[in-house]
């Protein structure tokens, strides 16, 4: 299974005037786990997959907004 949330750590100099974030997370789009479009792929009903703006499930990805 993958994930699109990555995580990385920053380089955190010895002279850095700014406080540190220890970790940074940024997310990819599903579409780079795909590499064609399978034949009989499940399907989100009609009025959900506008809802969701996907007609397939793999290739749903929310947003999460920052808080």
């Amino acid at each position: 299974m993958f994930t699109q949330v990555k995580t990385y750590y920053p380089f955190i100099g010895p002279h850095d005037p700014c406080p540190p974030i220890r970790v940074k997370t940024y997310q990819t789009p599903p579409q780079l786990y795909i590499p064609f479009q399978q034949p009989n792929l499940p399907q989100f009903h009609l009025s959900e997959a506008l809802k969701r703006g996907t007609l397939w499930p793999a290739l749903y990805s929310p947003y999460e907004g920052r808080p």
